[in-house]
């Protein structure tokens, strides 16, 4: 069958980053997206994963009345549009909200900011790190001692940014279907990373998360929640927080449980980490993988981009394909009856 967004039509005007990342994932679940570029926009290369699955593309200059009347009658027939300009910047070339809700009322406006589109930082250029950063998320990542690492730039582009803003997509589609009305949805990145540590400061405001970095559960300070070097140089990903698994963990290393029976006082957590660590460094990381394979340990092999394709279980799920040479995550999640072309091709 095909995707369950089979049927919906998404315009994207051209960005980089979350937009087309949001774009992905709509075309991955079989939306029907038509991406506008500019005027002399290279085709697209297939190496370039997160421009996958566009239904078609067109060169607009939307710098001349002809093409912005083209794309506003274009979005007469759109279910929803996706934009990542700075605020104000669609409503001067007469492509904002109100423009587009008088030809077509039904159709959701997707957009994507670094900052929201307003405060006092709205129209201030930024990039992932400034928008984890004054979340109050890149604080908490990394080592004791040094600063603070970005992590990719996967929590403010693609999870708080992108993934949002399919998510708000999606829910005003879903309450057009009662009211018949469209409306604008204000993906901002700096909400979405804020939004993705709630968790974090829930266990703030009761007490079970310490300020600073490598001082709690799941920053890296407990041994049985980080990652361990080995014998050839490669890591292991160690995940044991519950104590049935930390216990398997223990008799697979062949290290006694008393000497870890206080694991959970952070004063023990030094030495303990340095424990596990020499244990650890005695093998090479493909003979624990090995044999922690097929437990409970939670002790896996952390894996290159190169080698994660060819890892077992993620082949036997198909979690990456080849498509037009180009080795690339497939789309998910999994849906019972509806599949993505990619998938399914």
């Amino acid at each position: 069958m095909p995707g369950p967004l089979h049927g919906l039509s998404v315009l994207e005007f051209a960005g980089i980053g979350p937009g087309p990342f949001c774009a992905m994932v709509l075309a991955d679940l079989g939306a029907e997206v038509t991406r506008l570029d500019r005027p002399g926009a290279p085709p697209r290369d297939p190496r370039d994963v997160a421009l996958r699955g566009r239904h078609a593309t067109a060169s607009l200059d939307l710098k001349r009345a002809e093409d912005v009347e083209r794309a506003l009658a274009l979005c007469e027939t759109a279910d929803a549009l996706i934009e990542g300009f700075r605020p104000g910047v669609m409503e001067r070339l007469g492509l904002g909200p109100d423009s587009v809700h008088a030809r077509n009322p039904r159709l959701v406006y997707g957009r994507m900011t670094g900052w929201g589109q307003h405060g006092p930082m709205a129209h201030m250029a930024g990039h992932d790190i400034n928008y984890i950063g004054l979340s109050g998320a890149l604080h908490a990542m990394g080592r004791e001692g040094q600063p603070p690492a970005p992590p990719l730039n996967l929590v403010g582009d693609y999870g708080g940014g992108g993934l949002l803003l399919a998510l708000g997509i999606l829910a005003a589609l879903l309450e057009r279907g009662q009211s018949g009305q469209g409306q604008v949805v204000d993906a901002a990145m700096v909400d979405g990373a804020a939004l993705l540590m709630a968790p974090i400061y829930g266990m703030l405001a009761r007490g079970r998360w310490q300020p600073g970095r490598a001082r709690n559960l799941l920053d890296g300070a407990a041994p049985f929640y980080d990652s361990y070097a080995c014998a050839c140089g490669g890591f292991l990903a160690v995940g044991p927080i519950e104590p049935a698994f930390f216990a398997q963990m223990l008799r697979i290393l062949g290290l006694p449980e008393d000497a870890f029976a206080d694991r959970m006082d952070p004063a023990r957590w030094p030495v303990q980490k340095a424990r596990l660590a020499g244990a650890f460094a005695a093998r090479t990381r493909d003979e624990w993988a090995a044999a922690f394979a097929g437990t409970d340990a939670c002790v896996t092999p952390i894996l290159s981009m190169a080698e994660a394709p060819q890892d077992p279980h993620l082949r036997a799920r198909g979690t990456f394909q080849e498509v037009e040479g180009v080795v690339q995550p497939t789309p998910a999640p999994r849906f019972s009856r509806s599949e993505s072309l990619l998938r399914r091709g």
